[in-house]
């Protein structure tokens, strides 16, 4: 059967009231950008649904995937739009049917009528095709509870939709809807999944990494850009940020003493997110910090280290178990890049005894014999950006020195 459109369901949007038509606008956006690979493909959005107009295009199935990962979709189903016409309702209810049935399916009729006015009920009309199905497909059975083919027929003041299958949108909001942030992004499993979590609230984020050549491997900046490529697959691209951190971690290591210099190095990156932040217009930064995962990942560490910033920092893992994290991992398939064996900076430089409950003061006091601003800000204008497309995978483009 050749589909004509895919209907699009809004969910949460639909609650939005007042300001729906902001974030309808945002999930059009983002749906035109992530299918921007298929020019014939049109977006028509109303404020009850969305339709991918597909004028011809064949490859269903690969829109389907990517429309599967987009946030603020909670629902969405092939579709054939018709016109109010009663016997080429129930001619295209046959052929659609038939397209999909397979020996011994069961089948029901649910009809919607959303156009009051439409000469049949809901009732009338399920009675009517599948009546009509029953006498032109002898092997069909009806099962109301839990069919194998659900027909969908809905009735609107435009036309008559048809649609076999529903298919899970991602839900959660669209991207930007809840402004932009700044993802601080390893190469390791949480701070993808804390992304991940970010962009479903309708964060748009921007992923800040930072990269020691020659302690760190152009491998290690490849699975970045990797799992760049992963989190542009839910809202059609992803902007990284790579920062040179080599000189600043070789300073920390040789004037703060080892057991603070994963705090010290901790406060840097913050230092840095924050300046990127700032020239990004973002309003906050985000974390993959799981609490008391790791050294710094105490209570006493998170305290220690936000003193650099009061810029808001998000953590949407800070409750979750490993288990929970390699999990949501697995989902969003970013699991087997993430434990690629290239390390990144933070796992080259861990010191043999961390300080689990560092003083603030104290981190301070050794803080204050290094002027780090130059350096920081030496490290903002070496910036490397790359935009990276979730529809292919691969780098759209990269600008260097944007700043």
């Amino acid at each position: 059967m050749n589909y004509d459109r895919i209907l699009i369901r809004y969910g949460e949007l639909s609650t939005k009231g007042r300001n729906r038509k902001q974030f309808v606008d945002k999930l059009r956006r983002t749906i035109a950008l992530a299918l921007e690979s298929f020019p014939q493909v049109r977006i028509e959005a109303k404020r009850e649904r969305m339709y991918v107009l597909l004028n011809g295009e064949k490859n269903v199935k690969d829109i389907t995937k990517i429309l599967t990962n987009i946030f603020g979709i909670q629902s969405f189903s092939p579709a054939i739009k018709l016109e109010r016409d009663l016997d080429k309702l129930k001619e295209v209810s046959l052929e659609l049917v038939s397209s999909v049935f397979y020996e011994g399916a069961s089948f029901k009729v649910s009809a919607r009528r959303a156009d009051k006015t439409f000469e049949l009920d809901t009732n009338e009309l399920n009675h009517l095709v599948g009546g009509y199905l029953l006498k032109n497909m002898s092997t069909l059975k009806v099962d109301v509870k839990k069919p194998d083919i659900n027909l969908q027929v809905e009735v609107r003041e435009e036309a008559i939709y048809l649609s076999c299958e529903n298919i899970q949108g991602a839900g959660g909001l669209p991207s930007g809807t809840s402004g932009k942030a700044m993802l601080m992004l390893s190469g390791g499993l949480d701070s993808p999944v804390a992304g991940y979590l970010s962009m479903k609230r309708g964060l748009e984020v921007e992923g800040v990494h930072f990269f020691s050549p020659p302690f760190t491997s152009e491998r290690a900046k490849q699975k970045v850009i990797d799992l760049s490529s992963k989190l542009a697959q839910f809202n059609g691209h992803f902007v990284l940020h790579i920062v040179p951190f080599t000189e600043i971690q070789q300073l920390i290591h040789k004037q703060i003493p080892e057991n603070y210099t994963m705090t010290a190095t901790r406060r840097m990156m913050l230092r840095i997110t924050d300046e990127l932040r700032k020239r990004q217009e973002a309003l906050a930064i985000i974390t993959g910090e799981s609490l008391g995962q790791v050294a710094s990942q105490t209570i006493e560490s998170m305290y220690a280290i936000n003193d650099v910033t009061s810029t808001p920092i998000i953590r949407p893992l800070v409750t979750s178990d490993k288990t929970e994290i390699i999990e949501i991992a697995r989902q969003i398939d970013t699991h087997d890049i993430s434990i690629r064996p290239f390390e990144d900076c933070c796992t080259v430089f861990v010191p043999a005894s961390p300080k689990t409950k560092p003083k603030k003061e104290k981190v301070q006091f050794y803080e204050s014999f290094v002027d780090f601003e130059p350096m920081i800000q030496e490290a903002v204008k070496k910036v490397e950006t790359m935009i990276l497309k979730g529809n292919t995978d691969s780098l759209e483009k990269e600008i260097e020195n944007l700043f």
